[in-house]
């Protein structure tokens, strides 16, 4: 990822143009690691996100709206406190690194004036966002505080002074003349090739990154020291004095964001296809937006996947260790044999005796019985036969205990499945909220009173003209079957695979009268929303829904289903349309 010093100076620059005494009317915290500030500027009220996640770390302008939780965090309360109705009076870049600040005019209690800075920090794995105060540097807070147990050099802690990270000891990309690039390719062990002298240009100059190095290294042939320092005065003029900066987001193949930048990229030219934006914010923006390593929706399926998967594995050991325990139980009759024989022999137990062999009057073998040497052979006779009525008894307990774990662990699958189908955020939100309900997960805590999720099933049509629905996690697969559709209405799913109910609108006809045609193609949707979206020849079952029953008790999404026929289909989406939530 690009974010380098040379995007963080064209970042800063466009927001000091924008946001530059713009008043701050609203703060928000939609995820522990974001901010979203609402700012009243001459143009009109713009939005300025903020993140410090590890993995998406990155500050622009955008359009885009997001879910807030019910309860502000602390964090977004005490931001308010500071910062509502604060004036911005400058935006800057701190040398040439990747940390930008806001410098912000506000008054206290008292009406007095005070200024605050707000400095981000953008460094991967040790992004960060601080509130400071501007006269004596105190920190008031961070999003991620920073201890000694954790960082011994420098601590994020409020009331600690503010301390700029360690800098390396290179010159800024905004301060290097042709005498600096020449010596960096001095240095460079003399050799011609275009990765060397890049690597040495990446170890001389603070905030470029490894394609910019490459580029100013030069790529079909390489370029003296005058021609790269011209090259670097090019990229200077663009994002940091009056020229027009050129922002591009460079995307692979499959149509993934490989790379961004505030400038053309020549190193991606050939492998990529490129997209222009009028806008820095706006190339950030798409970039993160459509990579999937930083995509938001992953990353809330990505944790909520990881909870359910730490549950299954629980549900597994359990079910392992409930066989074993059933196993046992039900190897139990030698219990009942060796009371029989003990009562059948008192004459033959000696006090004090650690164990006695007896024969076997039902097949004529010499057994050999443990005793208690503390009690006679009437009492060791009743340990055995007790230790029989136990395990018949666990028997019968164990055997309901691994049902329900059996029903457990199949409706958890199915919610993995959902979980890594899920393409919103509300989709995932509506699982976890579907979880919370079962008592699988506990309500996270900074959210206090959620929203209602509204049931909003996946629909499609087919190249015939028929209407079909797609349940997103389990309760709307109940709606769906049980409420929404109607007896003589198609029913699918795929073949013991994990997967959505899929409900085709017949409109009174039987599925021979519909056609193979419109059955294949929504058995084919049925197929893409399940786990088995990647495989090929899919088994998929279809059933009028008048033969789909929900057992008594059953989870979520659990059916029964009698007379169905089976299709084998890829999986896919009816061709040029979009899915749409009803």
């Amino acid at each position: 990822m690009a974010f380098d010093g040379i995007v963080t100076a064209a970042v800063a620059k466009e927001l000091s143009e924008k946001l530059t005494l713009g008043k701050i009317e609203k703060i928000y915290q939609p995820e522990a690691d974001e901010l979203v500030f609402l700012i009243h500027t001459r143009n009109g009220n713009l939005r300025l996100y903020m993140s410090c996640a590890s993995n998406h770390a990155c500050i622009h302008l955008t359009e885009q709206t997001f879910e807030n939780p019910a309860q502000p965090m602390p964090l977004c309360m005490l931001l308010r406190k500071h910062l509502n109705g604060a004036r911005i009076a400058q935006i800057k870049q701190v040398s040439s690194e990747r940390i930008i600040e806001i410098e912000l005019e506000t008054q206290n209690e008292l009406g007095f004036s005070i200024n605050k800075v707000l400095i981000i920090e953008i460094m991967g794995k040790h992004s960060n966002i601080s509130l400071v105060d501007a006269e004596s540097r105190k920190i008031i807070d961070c999003v991620k505080r920073v201890s000694i147990d954790v960082n011994r050099v420098r601590q994020l802690l409020p009331g600690k002074t503010y301390e700029y990270p360690p800098v390396q000891e290179k010159k800024p990309f905004r301060e290097v003349e042709l005498s600096d690039i020449e010596k960096a390719l001095a240095d460079g062990t003399g050799m011609e090739e275009v990765e060397v002298r890049a690597k040495a240009l990446l170890y001389h100059i603070g905030g470029i990154s490894p394609a910019i190095s490459r580029q100013l290294a030069g790529l079909e042939r390489n370029f003296s020291c005058q021609e790269s320092f011209e090259e670097l005065e090019n990229i200077r003029k663009k994002v940091c004095g009056d020229g027009r900066m050129s922002p591009t987001v460079y995307i692979d193949e499959e149509d993934v964001p490989r790379e961004f930048h505030a400038v053309e990229l020549l190193d991606f030219e050939s492998a990529c296809r490129k997209v222009s934006f009028d806008t820095v914010s706006k190339a950030i923006e798409y970039y993160f937006l459509n990579k999937s390593s930083s995509n938001r929706v992953r990353q809330k399926s990505g944790d909520l996947e990881r909870a359910l998967k730490g549950t299954l594995e629980k549900l597994y050991l359990k079910k392992q260790r409930l066989l074993e325990d059933l196993n046992n139980a039900q190897n139990s009759e030698n219990y009942r044999v060796y009371g029989e024989l003990l009562n059948a022999n008192l004459h033959l137990i000696a006090p004090g005796a650690k164990e006695v062999s007896l024969q076997n009057y039902y097949d004529g073998s010499m057994v050999r019985i443990a005793l208690d040497e503390r009690f006679n052979g009437v009492k060791n006779a009743q340990i055995y036969f007790k230790k029989y009525g136990k395990a018949k008894t666990a028997v019968h307990e164990k055997t309901a205990q691994l049902q329900d774990t059996d029903m457990d662990i199949r409706y958890l699958e199915s919610v993995v499945a959902m979980a890594e189908n899920a393409a919103s955020v509300e989709e995932t939100e509506a699982i976890r909220e579907e979880l919370v309900e079962g008592g699988y997960l506990r309500r996270r805590k900074n959210v206090y009173s959620p929203k209602k999720i509204k049931s909003k099933p996946l629909e499609y049509f087919t190249s015939t003209g028929y209407r079909v629905l797609v349940g997103r996690n389990n309760k709307e697969n109940d709606t769906i079957t049980f409420k929404t559709a109607g007896n003589k209405d198609i029913w699918l799913h795929t073949k013991d695979i994990h997967g959505s109910h899929v409900i085709l609108f017949s409109e009174g006809k039987t599925a021979d009268e519909l056609g193979e045609k419109t059955v294949f193609e929504a058995a084919a949707i049925a197929a893409y929303h399940s786990q088995a979206r990647s495989g090929e020849n899919i088994p998929v079952d279809f059933v009028p829904v008048r033969l789909v029953k929900k057992p008594a008790g059953a989870k979520p999404g659990m059916v029964i289903f009698t007379g169905n026929r089976t299709v084998w289909v890829n999986p896919a989406l009816p061709k040029n349309q979009i899915k749409t939530s009803n």
